[in-house]
């Protein structure tokens, strides 16, 4: 009889020790438990140590975390009938965790298939060169329009969606690549047309400072000389202005104009006319 009543206390102690271990809940820093009694909601456990009723209470843990998930490619065609095949990626987390429990069965997929189904349609509506040049726009449209469909009703924010990579067809790849080096020789056509205007303007000022001022005009020719004499070995003779212009002034065979001839030093150096 002792021995009975001795296996009777064993078996309850090893029951209520099962029970309660069943009824020990633990919830982590970043998850909220989404507790339901007989299928209806009773409250949300927050992190730590929790109890519940065993066989009673059914406890569902949400993460509080920013989960990411990638988006499969997608054939778009955009507003310019241009097709293109993009990728994204997608960024959100549970601010409630009573809506995402009770109102969607599946919070992460429907985010996924709701991103898919307004990227299609925000690439359908833009052109190539804004979904090309002006992409963070459209991530930011991308991200308010998924967003206002899922915070209030789901409890699921969505932090940031981005379009990784745009594919074009390779006939688009090279007419591109046609048009943009088409616009780089453009510039530079233009930026030489501007450096020879540069030029002849500084030219004409140049002109204008040395018949205005003769001194200018003998500094010139001095430096003109200068550089003659450094290309080779040669012989200079140093004539004045005043004496070239009347040596061009006098009456001389052939075209009536003397010419100054630099010759090597082991030669005879002269004056040719």
């Amino acid at each position: 009889m002792w021995q009975m009543s001795a296996w009777l206390v064993f078996l309850i102690v090893v029951v209520a020790l099962g029970l309660l271990a069943a009824g020990v809940r633990v919830v982590k820093q970043y998850e909220r438990g989404v507790v339901f009694r007989f299928g209806r909601l009773v409250g949300t456990r927050q992190p730590g140590l929790n109890l519940i009723l065993p066989l009673i209470d059914r406890m569902t843990k949400i993460s509080l975390r920013i989960q990411t998930m990638v988006l499969d490619p997608q054939e778009v065609i955009t507003r310019d009938n241009v097709t293109v095949r993009v990728d994204a990626v997608v960024y959100f987390m549970v601010t409630d965790a009573v809506k995402a429990a009770i109102n969607v069965e599946d919070y992460r997929q429907a985010t996924i298939q709701l991103a898919l189904t307004t990227l299609r349609s925000v690439l359908g509506q833009s052109d190539l060169d804004e979904l090309l040049a002006h992409r963070d726009q459209i991530n930011t449209r991308l991200r308010q329009i998924i967003d206002e469909q899922t915070e209030e009703p789901w409890g699921v924010r969505v932090t940031l969606i981005e379009v990784k990579d745009v594919l074009l067809p390779e006939a688009m790849q090279r007419a591109m690549a046609r048009q943009a080096e088409a616009e780089r020789e453009k510039r530079a056509k233009v930026i030489h047309a501007q450096g020879e205007r540069e030029a002849a303007e500084t030219l004409t000022e140049a002109a204008g400072i040395i018949q205005s001022q003769p001194a200018a005009l003998q500094l010139r020719y001095l430096q003109t000389l200068v550089e003659m004499a450094g290309e080779r070995n040669s012989t200079i003779i140093p004539l004045t202005v005043d004496i070239l212009n009347a040596l061009s002034g006098r009456a001389l065979p052939g075209n009536g104009k003397a010419q100054l001839t630099a010759v090597p030093s082991d030669e005879n150096v002269a004056v040719r006319t």
